[in-house]
């Protein structure tokens, strides 16, 4: 606990907190290095691109548009037909995934149609493709200790 009238205690309570702080940002900054390089260096898009993409596919509704546009190009009320919301509400998430950029949309006459953009949806994919080695090799070892510890407890 720091006293008043103590200010050499204050000066040092500053200057260690300076200094761990010190230590910490150069280990944040190595460790972001990291990740940059053994995650970001395999994307094809930044990685304020993946958030926003990741981010408007966590969404369910958002999901099942793609699912719709892949079909087809669609206009507004032709997406919107099978859900129980409206039409602005519709509008706003087809922004955001043209935000993302997952459709596209124009406008032809008074419609607003979307479609599906599949060159961004292939870097996605080859973003989470990228990890598909490492996956299975993780999955083999558990099944192998999985097997293991079967085996002992059979053997007890």
């Amino acid at each position: 606990m720091l006293r008043e009238g103590r200010p050499d205690v204050v000066v040092a309570f500053h200057a260690r907190m300076a200094l761990a702080l010190r230590r910490r940002s150069r280990h944040l900054t190595v460790r972001t290095t990291m990740y940059y390089h053994l995650v970001m260096g395999l994307a094809a898009l930044s990685e304020a691109e993946l958030n926003r993409a990741f981010g408007a596919l966590a969404d369910p509704t958002r999901r099942a548009i793609l699912a719709r546009l892949a079909k087809g190009e669609a206009g507004v009320l032709e997406v919107a037909e099978p859900f129980p919301m409206t039409q602005p509400a519709i509008t706003k998430h087809l922004k955001v995934l043209e935000g993302a950029g997952l459709i596209s949309r124009r406008r032809e006459a008074r419609q607003h149609l979307s479609r599906l953009e599949p060159e961004r949806l292939k870097a996605i994919s080859d973003w989470v493709g990228s990890y598909k080695h490492s996956l299975e090799d993780s999955f083999d070892r558990l099944d192998s200790y999985l097997d293991k510890l079967q085996n002992k407890g059979d053997a007890q």
